[in-house]
This record gives structure tokens, C-alpha cells and sequence, in this order.
């Protein structure tokens, strides 16, 4: 006898989760479909159907597709924003170029862990609305102005060559994102982390970047804004 086929509604069915399990797994659905087809391709119905959700159920969480999509953003870019440490130059125990490295790591890892965020965020995050890519412009220039801020410091504590700040912030932030998503897109694996990081801290190395600890005056130091 054959086994009796099961309705949309029956195989939407999931076990009952409390709501903020459910709200996370409907966002993790979510981050995968819109880096694998993209956010203007992708509906509503796909982000429900992969979930295992009514549509319905859907909107008890989110208002619309933009809505999951800026909160995924809001949490990659609080992940970003996290791994990254201020360099200080009083810390024997800490040396300035582990310092940069590990900063460089932590960055490398969370893009690689978080990949499809990391491929969301650089192909199809922009275009959506006006009001959505100002507040994305506005997330870059902040990255950019504390990495810019970082650089002067750097300048003063003769770890960093003369430039403008801002300039040669433009030019890491385009060099590390054009690399993570390389990366990403040609499926490195988490392993390659420390590979990666090392090849990027080369090439700040042979740019603007002076790690050497005797190279740091301290008369330069005590000028350096806290």
C-alpha cells in the first residue's frame, strides 16, 4: 500500500521552537539563500520554504525581506567590528607586530567562518534602497575612519610611513576585501586563515607598515592620542 502523500502545510511542519531558536534559524536560512542566489533574486517564499515555515510565520518575525536582510548585516558588521583590537605600543608582552597580525587574523577568521555573510556583503548588498545604502556607506566610512584614526596613530608612534591616513585606508580595505572575497568565492577553508594572514601582513609589510619595536621613539609614543 502506497504511503499517503504529504500536504505543503504537513511538510512545512517543524518540532515547536521557542521563538528566539526559531527567529535565528529563519535568519541562518536566510544569510544561505541570499548568498547563493543573491538579494534582488531572492523572495520571501524561498527564505519560508527552506526554513520549514509557513510564510505567515515568516512576517511574526521579520516585516519584510529587507528587514532579515539588515539585521544580518547589523550582526556581520558587529562581528567585524569586535574582532578588531587597538594596537598599543606600552605592552612588552604584546609586540606590536603580533598585535597587527592577530588583528589581521581575527578578520580573516570571521569572513572565513561567516562566508556567506562575507560573500552577501560584498556582492549584494548594495542597490537595494536609498535609505539601505546610505546606512551601508555609512557602516564603510566608519570602518574606514578608525582604521584611518588607527593609521595616524600609527604615524605618530613610527610604526606607520607619511601618507594620508585616510588614502592609504581606502587602499587596505580594498586590498583585505578584494582578498577575503577570492577567498570565499573559491571556497578556502578555514585552515587557510593563518596562510592568508601572513600573505596580507607581508604585503602591509613591504607598504606602510613599520612593525619593527625599535623603530617606535618614545618620545613619538608620548605624543600619540590616547
Amino acid at each position: 500500500m502506497a504511503a499517503p502523500k504529504r500536504s505543503r502545510k504537513t511538510a512545512l511542519k517543524k518540532t515547536a521552537l521557542p521563538k528566539s531558536e526559531r527567529r535565528q534559524q529563519i535568519l541562518s536560512v536566510a544569510r544561505d539563500v541570499f548568498a547563493r542566489r543573491g538579494y534582488h533574486q531572492t523572495t520571501i517564499d524561498d527564505i519560508a520554504l527552506q526554513a520549514g515555515v509557513a510564510r505567515g510565520t515568516f512576517y511574526l518575525y521579520f516585516e519584510d525581506k529587507r528587514a532579515i536582510f539588515s539585521d544580518l548585516i547589523d550582526r556581520f558588521a558587529s562581528q567585524l567590528t569586535m574582532a578588531i583590537v587597538r594596537i598599543t605600543v606600552d605592552d612588552p608582552q604584546r609586540p606590536v607586530v603580533e598585535q597587527v597580525r592577530e588583528n589581521i587574523r581575527a578578520i580573516i577568521a570571521t569572513c572565513l567562518t561567516e562566508r556567506s555573510m562575507t560573500k552577501v556583503l560584498f556582492t549584494g548588498a548594495v542597490g537595494i534602497d536609498p535609505a539601505f545604502d546610505r546606512k551601508l556607506f555609512t557602516f564603510y566610512d566608519m570602518v574606514v575612519q578608525l582604521l584611518a584614526e588607527s593609521l595616524k596613530d600609527g604615524q605618530a608612534l613610527g610604526i606607520v610611513d607619511e601618507g594620508e591616513p585616510r588614502v592609504l585606508a581606502y587602499l587596505t580595505i580594498g586590498a583585505l576585501k578584494e582578498l577575503l572575497y577570492q577567498a570565499v568565492t573559491l571556497g578556502f577553508s578555514e585552515e587557510s586563515a593563518e596562510v592568508l594572514t601572513q600573505q596580507m601582513f607581508s604585503f602591509l609589510s613591504g607598504g606602510y607598515l613599520r612593525t619593527s619595536t625599535s623603530g617606535v621613539r618614545p618620545e613619538r609614543a608620548r605624543r600619540a592620542r590616547p
